[in-house]
Protein backbone atom coordinates (compact mmCIF):
# COMPACT_ATOMS: atom_id res chain seq x y z
CA UNK A 1 0.00 0.00 0.00
CA UNK A 2 1.26 3.27 -0.90
CA UNK A 3 1.97 6.46 1.12
CA UNK A 4 -0.87 8.38 -0.85
CA UNK A 5 -3.28 6.04 -0.36
CA UNK A 6 -3.07 5.38 2.90
CA UNK A 7 -3.19 9.57 3.88
CA UNK A 8 -6.43 9.28 1.51
CA UNK A 9 -8.35 6.28 3.01
CA UNK A 10 -7.50 7.84 6.44
CA UNK A 11 -8.99 11.05 5.71
CA UNK A 12 -11.78 9.11 4.47
CA UNK A 13 -12.20 7.16 7.65
CA UNK A 14 -12.00 10.43 9.50
CA UNK A 15 -14.47 12.18 7.45
CA UNK A 16 -17.04 9.02 8.31
CA UNK A 17 -16.22 9.09 11.91
CA UNK A 18 -16.90 12.74 12.03
CA UNK A 19 -19.94 13.43 10.15
CA UNK A 20 -22.13 9.56 11.84
CA UNK A 21 -21.11 10.27 15.29
CA UNK A 22 -23.16 12.23 17.30
CA UNK A 23 -22.23 15.29 19.24
CA UNK A 24 -22.29 15.90 23.23
CA UNK A 25 -24.24 18.02 24.49
CA UNK A 26 -23.11 19.95 27.78
CA UNK A 27 -25.30 20.26 30.87
CA UNK A 28 -25.43 24.01 31.92
CA UNK A 29 -25.93 22.95 35.42
CA UNK A 30 -23.79 20.34 36.27
CA UNK A 31 -23.74 21.21 40.12
CA UNK A 32 -27.04 19.79 40.43
CA UNK A 33 -26.75 16.38 38.64
CA UNK A 34 -26.31 14.02 41.44
CA UNK A 35 -22.93 12.23 41.28
CA UNK A 36 -24.81 9.09 39.97
CA UNK A 37 -25.91 11.52 36.89
CA UNK A 38 -23.88 11.91 34.32
CA UNK A 39 -23.34 15.83 33.11
CA UNK A 40 -23.22 14.66 29.78
CA UNK A 41 -25.14 13.09 27.06
CA UNK A 42 -22.22 11.42 25.19
CA UNK A 43 -23.03 8.98 21.99
CA UNK A 44 -21.85 6.31 24.18
CA UNK A 45 -24.65 6.56 26.54
CA UNK A 46 -26.77 5.79 23.57
CA UNK A 47 -28.17 2.54 22.51
CA UNK A 48 -25.26 0.29 21.07
CA UNK A 49 -26.14 0.02 16.93
CA UNK A 50 -24.93 -3.16 15.08
CA UNK A 51 -21.22 -3.76 14.89
CA UNK A 52 -19.77 -2.52 11.73
CA UNK A 53 -17.70 -4.75 9.63
CA UNK A 54 -15.92 -2.48 7.70
CA UNK A 55 -11.83 -2.83 8.09
CA UNK A 56 -9.61 0.72 8.95
CA UNK A 57 -6.29 1.13 8.28
CA UNK A 58 -4.34 2.20 11.55
CA UNK A 59 -0.61 3.20 11.18
CA UNK A 60 1.70 2.85 14.72
CA UNK A 61 4.87 4.32 15.00
CA UNK A 62 7.63 2.45 17.54
CA UNK A 63 10.07 5.06 19.20
CA UNK A 64 12.58 4.51 16.90
CA UNK A 65 10.30 6.56 14.63
CA UNK A 66 9.65 3.54 11.94
CA UNK A 67 5.66 2.47 11.27
CA UNK A 68 3.88 -0.40 10.53
CA UNK A 69 0.69 0.00 9.15
CA UNK A 70 -1.94 -2.36 10.24
CA UNK A 71 -6.09 -2.97 9.31
CA UNK A 72 -8.24 -3.37 12.24
CA UNK A 73 -11.97 -3.85 12.29
CA UNK A 74 -14.32 -0.95 14.22
CA UNK A 75 -14.29 -2.60 17.03
CA UNK A 76 -11.34 -3.05 18.24
CA UNK A 77 -9.73 -1.57 21.33
CA UNK A 78 -7.01 -0.23 22.34
CA UNK A 79 -6.15 -3.24 24.38
CA UNK A 80 -6.90 -5.67 21.71
CA UNK A 81 -4.69 -3.82 19.29
CA UNK A 82 -1.92 -4.06 21.97
CA UNK A 83 -2.18 -7.56 22.30
CA UNK A 84 -2.05 -7.96 18.14
CA UNK A 85 1.11 -5.80 17.96
CA UNK A 86 2.61 -7.52 21.16
CA UNK A 87 2.24 -10.62 18.88
CA UNK A 88 3.69 -9.60 15.81
CA UNK A 89 6.99 -8.19 17.77
CA UNK A 90 7.64 -11.15 19.36
CA UNK A 91 7.16 -9.54 23.12
CA UNK A 92 6.46 -10.58 26.15
CA UNK A 93 2.69 -10.29 26.99
CA UNK A 94 2.79 -8.53 30.87
CA UNK A 95 -0.14 -6.24 29.86
CA UNK A 96 1.94 -3.10 30.59
CA UNK A 97 2.06 -2.25 26.65
CA UNK A 98 0.30 0.83 25.26
CA UNK A 99 -1.15 2.88 22.34
CA UNK A 100 -0.20 6.69 22.87
CA UNK A 101 -1.82 9.44 21.21
CA UNK A 102 0.68 11.89 20.53
CA UNK A 103 0.56 15.27 18.99
CA UNK A 104 3.87 16.36 17.74
CA UNK A 105 3.47 19.73 17.11
CA UNK A 106 1.35 20.59 19.98
CA UNK A 107 3.95 18.55 22.73
CA UNK A 108 0.80 16.88 23.76
CA UNK A 109 0.85 12.68 24.18
CA UNK A 110 -1.65 10.55 26.59
CA UNK A 111 -2.29 6.81 26.65
CA UNK A 112 -5.59 5.75 25.34
CA UNK A 113 -7.36 3.54 27.83
CA UNK A 114 -8.04 -0.29 26.77
CA UNK A 115 -11.67 -0.32 26.56
CA UNK A 116 -11.62 3.03 23.96
CA UNK A 117 -12.00 2.25 19.98
CA UNK A 118 -8.99 3.41 17.83
CA UNK A 119 -11.09 4.25 14.87
CA UNK A 120 -13.22 6.49 17.13
CA UNK A 121 -10.12 8.49 18.67
CA UNK A 122 -7.95 8.34 15.20
CA UNK A 123 -11.05 10.33 13.99
CA UNK A 124 -10.14 13.31 16.50
CA UNK A 125 -6.28 13.48 15.25
CA UNK A 126 -5.05 16.03 12.92
CA UNK A 127 -3.05 14.69 10.12
CA UNK A 128 0.16 15.47 11.69
CA UNK A 129 -1.06 13.37 14.87
CA UNK A 130 0.26 9.51 15.33
CA UNK A 131 -0.42 6.34 17.29
CA UNK A 132 2.93 5.28 19.26
CA UNK A 133 3.58 1.58 20.81
CA UNK A 134 4.85 1.86 23.84
CA UNK A 135 5.51 0.43 27.96
CA UNK A 136 3.95 2.25 30.83
CA UNK A 137 4.29 0.82 33.88
CA UNK A 138 2.44 3.32 35.86
CA UNK A 139 -1.03 2.97 34.01
CA UNK A 140 -2.75 1.40 36.81
CA UNK A 141 0.18 1.58 39.51
CA UNK A 142 -2.59 3.68 41.58
CA UNK A 143 -4.68 0.59 42.03
CA UNK A 144 -1.58 -1.02 43.87
CA UNK A 145 -0.56 1.86 45.65
CA UNK A 146 -3.01 4.60 45.79
CA UNK A 147 -1.59 6.52 48.84
CA UNK A 148 1.52 7.89 46.95
CA UNK A 149 -1.28 9.13 44.11
CA UNK A 150 -3.27 10.90 46.08
CA UNK A 151 -1.84 12.84 49.29
CA UNK A 152 -3.95 13.86 52.15
CA UNK A 153 -3.88 17.86 51.34
CA UNK A 154 -5.15 17.39 48.15
CA UNK A 155 -8.07 15.04 48.53
CA UNK A 156 -11.67 16.83 49.91
CA UNK A 157 -15.31 15.25 50.24
CA UNK A 158 -18.06 17.21 49.75
CA UNK A 159 -20.19 15.95 52.08
CA UNK A 160 -22.65 17.84 54.30
CA UNK A 161 -20.28 15.45 57.78
CA UNK A 162 -17.60 16.25 58.75
CA UNK A 163 -16.13 12.90 59.11
CA UNK A 164 -12.67 12.03 57.07
CA UNK A 165 -12.05 8.99 54.58
CA UNK A 166 -10.10 6.16 56.35
CA UNK A 167 -7.52 6.02 54.39
CA UNK A 168 -7.90 2.29 53.82
CA UNK A 169 -11.32 3.26 51.73
CA UNK A 170 -9.59 5.99 49.59
CA UNK A 171 -10.09 4.16 46.57
CA UNK A 172 -13.12 2.62 46.78
CA UNK A 173 -15.32 5.91 47.34
CA UNK A 174 -13.11 7.69 44.14
CA UNK A 175 -15.06 4.49 42.75
CA UNK A 176 -18.37 4.42 44.15
CA UNK A 177 -20.87 7.29 42.44
CA UNK A 178 -22.75 7.55 45.67
CA UNK A 179 -19.50 9.62 47.41
CA UNK A 180 -18.20 13.08 45.96
CA UNK A 181 -14.31 13.00 46.55
CA UNK A 182 -12.57 16.07 44.42
CA UNK A 183 -8.98 16.96 43.78
CA UNK A 184 -8.16 20.76 45.55
CA UNK A 185 -5.53 23.06 45.00
CA UNK A 186 -3.47 25.69 43.42
CA UNK A 187 -2.54 25.29 39.55
CA UNK A 188 -0.77 27.85 37.09
CA UNK A 189 -3.21 28.17 34.16
CA UNK A 190 -2.10 29.82 30.67
CA UNK A 191 -4.50 32.72 30.32
CA UNK A 192 -6.53 32.32 26.68
CA UNK A 193 -4.86 34.36 23.74
CA UNK A 194 -1.87 35.42 25.93
CA UNK A 195 1.34 33.58 27.18
CA UNK A 196 0.93 34.72 30.58
CA UNK A 197 0.49 32.16 33.60
CA UNK A 198 -1.81 33.05 36.14
CA UNK A 199 -1.64 31.22 39.53
CA UNK A 200 -5.43 29.99 40.57
CA UNK A 201 -7.28 27.72 43.07
CA UNK A 202 -9.06 24.48 41.26
CA UNK A 203 -11.59 21.87 42.18
CA UNK A 204 -12.13 18.45 40.71
CA UNK A 205 -15.07 16.79 40.46
CA UNK A 206 -17.30 14.31 38.67
CA UNK A 207 -19.13 17.08 36.93
CA UNK A 208 -16.40 18.61 35.69
CA UNK A 209 -13.10 20.98 36.31
CA UNK A 210 -13.29 24.25 38.35
CA UNK A 211 -11.55 27.59 39.40
CA UNK A 212 -12.48 29.85 41.83
CA UNK A 213 -12.55 33.28 41.33
CA UNK A 214 -11.98 34.46 44.75
CA UNK A 215 -8.90 33.17 46.37
CA UNK A 216 -9.74 29.52 47.99
CA UNK A 217 -14.05 29.84 47.75
CA UNK A 218 -16.13 26.96 46.97
CA UNK A 219 -19.35 28.92 46.71
CA UNK A 220 -20.96 28.22 43.41
CA UNK A 221 -21.09 31.77 42.83
CA UNK A 222 -17.15 32.05 42.72
CA UNK A 223 -16.57 28.43 40.61
CA UNK A 224 -16.10 28.80 36.85
CA UNK A 225 -16.33 25.89 34.77
CA UNK A 226 -13.12 25.17 32.64
CA UNK A 227 -13.69 21.88 31.10
CA UNK A 228 -15.91 19.08 30.82
CA UNK A 229 -14.87 15.73 31.91
CA UNK A 230 -16.83 13.46 29.72
CA UNK A 231 -16.17 15.53 26.72
CA UNK A 232 -12.67 16.18 27.40
CA UNK A 233 -9.74 14.13 27.23
CA UNK A 234 -5.99 14.96 29.77
CA UNK A 235 -2.77 14.66 27.79
CA UNK A 236 0.87 14.99 29.17
CA UNK A 237 3.00 18.17 27.98
CA UNK A 238 5.98 17.17 27.38
CA UNK A 239 7.28 20.12 25.71
CA UNK A 240 5.98 22.40 28.26
CA UNK A 241 8.56 25.42 28.96
CA UNK A 242 9.57 25.31 25.18
CA UNK A 243 6.56 25.63 23.10
CA UNK A 244 4.47 27.18 25.88
CA UNK A 245 6.40 28.81 28.30
CA UNK A 246 5.26 27.05 31.37
CA UNK A 247 6.88 27.72 34.83
CA UNK A 248 7.71 24.44 35.45
CA UNK A 249 8.19 20.88 33.74
CA UNK A 250 4.76 19.09 35.13
CA UNK A 251 2.51 20.60 32.97
CA UNK A 252 -0.75 18.52 31.56
CA UNK A 253 -3.90 19.88 28.90
CA UNK A 254 -7.24 19.02 29.27
CA UNK A 255 -7.77 18.80 25.48
CA UNK A 256 -12.24 18.80 24.21
CA UNK A 257 -12.51 15.77 21.70
CA UNK A 258 -14.21 17.27 19.14
CA UNK A 259 -11.80 20.01 18.78
CA UNK A 260 -9.52 20.93 15.80
CA UNK A 261 -6.37 21.10 18.25
CA UNK A 262 -6.10 24.83 18.05
CA UNK A 263 -4.16 26.77 21.14
CA UNK A 264 -7.66 28.49 22.04
CA UNK A 265 -9.32 25.08 22.61
CA UNK A 266 -6.93 24.00 25.34
CA UNK A 267 -6.99 24.39 28.91
CA UNK A 268 -3.33 24.58 29.52
CA UNK A 269 -2.62 23.73 33.64
CA UNK A 270 0.84 23.44 35.11
CA UNK A 271 1.79 21.82 38.87
CA UNK A 272 4.18 22.23 41.28
CA UNK A 273 5.98 19.00 41.07
CA UNK A 274 5.58 15.58 39.61
CA UNK A 275 3.31 13.96 42.45
CA UNK A 276 0.82 17.34 42.34
CA UNK A 277 0.30 16.62 38.30
CA UNK A 278 0.26 12.68 38.94
CA UNK A 279 -2.55 13.20 41.31
CA UNK A 280 -4.96 15.22 39.00
CA UNK A 281 -4.24 13.55 36.24
CA UNK A 282 -4.86 9.86 37.61
CA UNK A 283 -8.37 12.15 39.20
CA UNK A 284 -9.13 12.83 36.12
CA UNK A 285 -9.17 9.52 34.95
CA UNK A 286 -11.24 8.17 37.90
CA UNK A 287 -13.93 10.54 37.72
CA UNK A 288 -14.23 9.99 33.77
CA UNK A 289 -14.63 6.27 33.75
CA UNK A 290 -15.04 4.90 36.91
CA UNK A 291 -15.72 1.81 37.35
CA UNK A 292 -14.38 0.77 33.63
CA UNK A 293 -10.84 1.39 34.63
CA UNK A 294 -10.77 -1.32 37.55
CA UNK A 295 -12.53 -3.59 35.36
CA UNK A 296 -9.52 -2.95 32.72
CA UNK A 297 -7.31 -3.50 35.46
CA UNK A 298 -8.49 -6.20 36.89
CA UNK A 299 -9.73 -8.45 33.79
CA UNK A 300 -5.67 -9.55 32.99
CA UNK A 301 -5.15 -10.20 36.96
CA UNK A 302 -8.07 -13.03 36.44
CA UNK A 303 -7.06 -14.03 33.33
CA UNK A 304 -3.73 -14.40 35.29
CA UNK A 305 -5.15 -16.43 37.91
CA UNK A 306 -6.76 -19.06 35.97
CA UNK A 307 -3.66 -19.58 33.88
CA UNK A 308 -1.99 -20.16 37.44
CA UNK A 309 -4.49 -22.87 38.37
CA UNK A 310 -2.14 -25.06 35.76
CA UNK A 311 0.84 -24.73 36.82
CA UNK A 312 2.54 -24.86 41.10
CA UNK A 313 0.90 -22.14 43.18
CA UNK A 314 3.61 -19.82 44.13
CA UNK A 315 3.34 -16.99 46.51
CA UNK A 316 4.37 -13.59 44.90
CA UNK A 317 4.52 -11.08 47.76
CA UNK A 318 8.37 -10.30 48.83
CA UNK A 319 6.86 -9.86 53.01
CA UNK A 320 5.99 -13.21 52.04
CA UNK A 321 10.51 -14.20 51.43
CA UNK A 322 12.11 -15.19 54.43
CA UNK A 323 16.12 -16.01 54.37
CA UNK A 324 17.34 -19.53 54.53
CA UNK A 325 20.90 -21.69 55.32
CA UNK A 326 21.36 -24.65 53.35
CA UNK A 327 25.09 -25.13 54.37
CA UNK A 328 24.23 -27.94 56.59
CA UNK A 329 22.19 -30.90 56.00
CA UNK A 330 18.75 -29.76 56.32
CA UNK A 331 17.18 -25.84 55.39
CA UNK A 332 16.71 -23.74 58.44
CA UNK A 333 15.18 -20.32 58.46
CA UNK A 334 17.79 -17.17 59.71
CA UNK A 335 15.58 -15.53 61.96
CA UNK A 336 18.29 -13.04 63.40
CA UNK A 337 18.51 -9.60 60.65
CA UNK A 338 22.21 -9.41 61.41
CA UNK A 339 22.76 -12.80 60.36
CA UNK A 340 20.60 -12.70 57.81
CA UNK A 341 22.09 -9.13 56.42
CA UNK A 342 25.68 -11.17 56.74
CA UNK A 343 23.86 -14.24 54.73
CA UNK A 344 22.73 -11.43 52.20
CA UNK A 345 26.51 -10.05 52.10
CA UNK A 346 28.25 -13.39 51.52
CA UNK A 347 25.78 -14.00 48.49
CA UNK A 348 27.13 -10.98 46.62
CA UNK A 349 30.99 -11.50 47.53
CA UNK A 350 30.21 -14.85 45.43
CA UNK A 351 29.16 -13.61 42.32
CA UNK A 352 32.37 -12.02 41.49
CA UNK A 353 33.79 -15.73 41.90
CA UNK A 354 31.84 -16.32 39.10
CA UNK A 355 33.94 -17.24 35.82
CA UNK A 356 32.94 -15.34 32.00
CA UNK A 357 31.54 -18.39 29.86
CA UNK A 358 32.66 -16.74 26.98
CA UNK A 359 34.82 -14.40 25.32
CA UNK A 360 31.94 -12.20 24.91
CA UNK A 361 30.88 -11.57 28.34
CA UNK A 362 32.40 -8.02 27.93
CA UNK A 363 29.65 -6.78 25.39
CA UNK A 364 26.76 -9.21 26.05
CA UNK A 365 24.71 -6.76 27.63
CA UNK A 366 24.53 -4.88 24.21
CA UNK A 367 21.87 -7.69 23.67
CA UNK A 368 19.65 -6.80 26.71
CA UNK A 369 16.60 -5.34 26.46
CA UNK A 370 17.23 -2.36 29.57
CA UNK A 371 20.81 -1.59 28.07
CA UNK A 372 20.04 2.17 25.67
CA UNK A 373 23.95 2.61 24.71
CA UNK A 374 25.50 6.25 24.75
CA UNK A 375 22.07 8.43 24.97
CA UNK A 376 22.11 11.73 26.93
CA UNK A 377 21.15 12.17 31.13
CA UNK A 378 18.36 13.73 29.45
CA UNK A 379 17.31 11.03 27.23
CA UNK A 380 17.12 8.78 30.24
CA UNK A 381 14.82 11.20 32.06
CA UNK A 382 12.37 11.51 28.75
CA UNK A 383 12.40 7.12 28.49
CA UNK A 384 11.60 7.35 32.37
CA UNK A 385 9.07 9.64 31.65
CA UNK A 386 7.44 8.02 29.39
CA UNK A 387 7.18 4.82 30.31
CA UNK A 388 5.48 5.68 33.59
CA UNK A 389 7.57 7.05 36.81
CA UNK A 390 6.65 3.68 39.00
CA UNK A 391 9.48 2.78 41.80
CA UNK A 392 11.72 -0.10 40.48
CA UNK A 393 11.95 1.58 36.65
CA UNK A 394 15.64 1.32 35.48
CA UNK A 395 17.60 1.53 32.27
CA UNK A 396 21.42 1.19 31.65
CA UNK A 397 23.36 3.36 29.42
CA UNK A 398 27.12 4.31 28.22
CA UNK A 399 28.68 6.80 30.41
CA UNK A 400 29.23 10.63 29.29
CA UNK A 401 32.10 11.36 31.48
CA UNK A 402 33.89 8.20 31.17
CA UNK A 403 33.30 6.14 28.22
CA UNK A 404 34.43 3.04 30.13
CA UNK A 405 31.98 3.30 32.61
CA UNK A 406 27.90 2.65 32.78
CA UNK A 407 25.61 4.35 34.72
CA UNK A 408 22.40 2.86 36.02
CA UNK A 409 19.43 5.72 35.57
CA UNK A 410 16.79 4.12 38.35
CA UNK A 411 13.41 5.86 39.44
CA UNK A 412 12.46 5.75 43.09
CA UNK A 413 9.47 7.84 45.05
CA UNK A 414 9.19 9.40 41.38
CA UNK A 415 12.26 10.91 41.33
CA UNK A 416 15.51 9.88 38.51
CA UNK A 417 18.71 9.09 40.36
CA UNK A 418 21.79 7.98 38.91
CA UNK A 419 24.40 5.50 39.92
CA UNK A 420 28.06 4.90 38.24
CA UNK A 421 28.94 1.80 37.50
CA UNK A 422 32.65 1.40 37.30
CA UNK A 423 35.27 -1.20 35.87
CA UNK A 424 37.75 -2.27 38.43
CA UNK A 425 40.41 -4.71 38.37
CA UNK A 426 41.30 -7.93 40.74
CA UNK A 427 43.57 -10.80 40.06
CA UNK A 428 44.14 -9.57 36.49
CA UNK A 429 40.49 -9.39 35.25
CA UNK A 430 38.06 -6.54 35.03
CA UNK A 431 35.10 -6.24 37.05
CA UNK A 432 31.72 -3.67 37.37
CA UNK A 433 30.91 -2.20 40.55
CA UNK A 434 28.44 0.15 41.72
CA UNK A 435 29.34 0.92 45.37
CA UNK A 436 33.11 0.95 44.78
CA UNK A 437 34.04 -2.46 44.29
CA UNK A 438 32.53 -4.27 47.55
CA UNK A 439 30.34 -6.39 45.36
CA UNK A 440 31.60 -7.11 42.44
CA UNK A 441 30.35 -8.77 38.81
CA UNK A 442 31.67 -10.01 35.72
CA UNK A 443 29.35 -8.57 33.00
CA UNK A 444 26.27 -6.04 33.52
CA UNK A 445 24.12 -8.48 33.18
CA UNK A 446 25.14 -10.60 36.64
CA UNK A 447 25.06 -6.67 38.18
CA UNK A 448 21.17 -6.18 37.03
CA UNK A 449 20.45 -9.86 38.16
CA UNK A 450 21.46 -9.02 41.67
CA UNK A 451 20.31 -6.13 42.13
CA UNK A 452 16.67 -7.39 40.65
CA UNK A 453 17.16 -9.34 43.79
CA UNK A 454 19.21 -7.77 46.59
CA UNK A 455 18.43 -3.85 47.20
CA UNK A 456 22.18 -3.34 48.13
CA UNK A 457 23.08 -0.18 48.28
CA UNK A 458 20.29 1.56 45.57
CA UNK A 459 16.91 2.72 47.23
CA UNK A 460 15.00 -0.24 45.71
CA UNK A 461 15.43 -3.48 43.79
CA UNK A 462 15.47 -3.05 40.07
CA UNK A 463 12.09 -4.08 38.93
CA UNK A 464 10.39 -2.87 35.54
CA UNK A 465 13.29 -2.91 32.71
CA UNK A 466 12.69 0.04 30.20
CA UNK A 467 12.15 -1.42 27.00
CA UNK A 468 12.06 -0.13 23.60
CA UNK A 469 10.68 -2.52 21.07
CA UNK A 470 10.74 -1.99 16.94
CA UNK A 471 7.86 -2.95 15.15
Amino acid sequence: ITEPLINKRLQEQEQQLRTSSLPAIPNPFPELCSPASSPVLSPGSLPPGEPSAEIYIVKIFSEDGMGKVVEIPADMTAKDLCQFLVYKSHCVDDNTWALVEHHPLLGLERCLEDHELVVHVQASMNSESRFLFRKNYAKYEFFRNPLTFFPEHMVAWCQETNHTIPQSQLLQNFLATSSCPEIQGHLYMKEVGRKSWKKVYMFLRRSGLYCSTKGTSKEPRHLQLLADLEDSNIFTVITGKKHHGAPTDFGFCIKPNKGRGEMKELRMLCAEDEQSRTCWMTAFRLFKYGIILYQNYKIPQQQKTLLSHFSTPRSVSENSLVAMDFSGNIGRVIENPLEAQSAAMEEGYAWRFTKPSNVFSAVIHMTQLWFHGRITREESHRIIHQQGQVDGLFLLRVSQSNPKAFVLTLCHHQKIKHFQILPCEDDGQVFFSLDDGTTKFTDLIQLVEFYQLNRGVLPCKLKHPCTVVAL
